[in-house]
């Protein structure tokens, strides 16, 4: 097999970063090239800088050098809410809802809508009507069907209901890139199924997705290249076709190495 490349801009796109922590060395040289419409899964042991540069990506650390690009467009992000802005959203382990509200105000968290006039504009009042109708069409655009009542407290929900709220509100808006950050990582088999076929429909309507995962057969079921980190540097770039678990456990551990010339760096179109 030789080295893919492509004519394609990458989505998301990292050269060359580092970041440091005192004398830690989080990331070293790091490149990483997501493209439109795939499942980038990215793993690794702890330690190997998985968590580093996501939050580069999603505006929690900014680099010490290096160069980020979304769109073929160089940034620089201070902050989550710059992040955001700039398209790219992350779906933290923690996953930073609201459970007291109802799923249609969580999706709409931090850019809630104002009733038309002055009760908007002075009194402020929301327009929980607009929301939830608003949130309801989202939903079926995105093809969740596992949310059904958008007037349901997020408290009595699943866990893999709660994970797909928070998808949701990343991908209802407009988001060019979705970073999660092992998104079944406290659920059973059957909702960790759930949200692998949300990843999938979410990959098969044209989102790009970054999957942090120490789940090698979830990995394997819904990655279409998969970025393997060790060290702080990348390791290589392979596809579940190239290489097999296995594989890349020992690439993981450095017991095996893939020369360049034989990494996916780029998907097959």
């Amino acid at each position: 097999m030789t080295t893919q490349t492509s004519t394609v801009t990458p989505i998301l796109q990292g050269k060359d970063l580092v970041k440091t922590f005192g004398r830690v060395v989080g990331l070293d040289g790091v490149n990483i090239e997501l493209y439109p419409g795939e499942v980038l899964a990215v793993v690794g042991d702890n330690g190997a800088g998985k968590s580093t540069l996501i939050k580069c990506f999603s505006g929690a650390h900014v680099p010490d050098s290096g160069e980020m690009f979304v769109n073929g467009e160089k940034v620089v992000f201070h902050s989550t809410h710059e992040a955001r802005e700039g398209g790219v959203e992350t779906v933290f382990q923690t996953l930073a809802v609201a459970p007291a509200l109802d799923i249609a105000s969580n999706l709409y968290l931090g850019r809630e809508v104002r009733k038309p006039g002055f009760m908007g504009t002075i009194f402020r009042t929301l327009d929980k009507k607009a929301m939830r109708e608003q949130s309801a069409a989202q939903l079926r655009n995105l093809g969740i069907s596992t949310l059904q009542n958008i007037t349901q407290a997020v408290e009595t929900l699943s866990g893999g209901q709660r994970q797909a709220v928070a998808v949701a509100r990343c991908a209802a808006f407009g988001s060019k890139v979705i970073i999660l950050d092992e998104p079944t990582a406290a659920l059973g088999v059957n909702e960790s199924a759930r949200v692998l076929k949300m990843i999938q429909d979410l990959r098969d309507r044209g989102l790009s997705i970054i999957l942090i995962s120490h789940n090698m057969p979830q990995v394997f079921e819904v990655a279409d290249r998969i970025h393997v980190a060790r060290l702080g540097k990348r390791a290589a770039v392979v596809t579940p076709q190239s290489h097999s678990m296995n594989d890349v456990v020992a690439i993981m551990t450095g017991a095996m190495t893939v020369p360049v010339e034989e990494q996916q760096l780029a998907p097959v179109r």
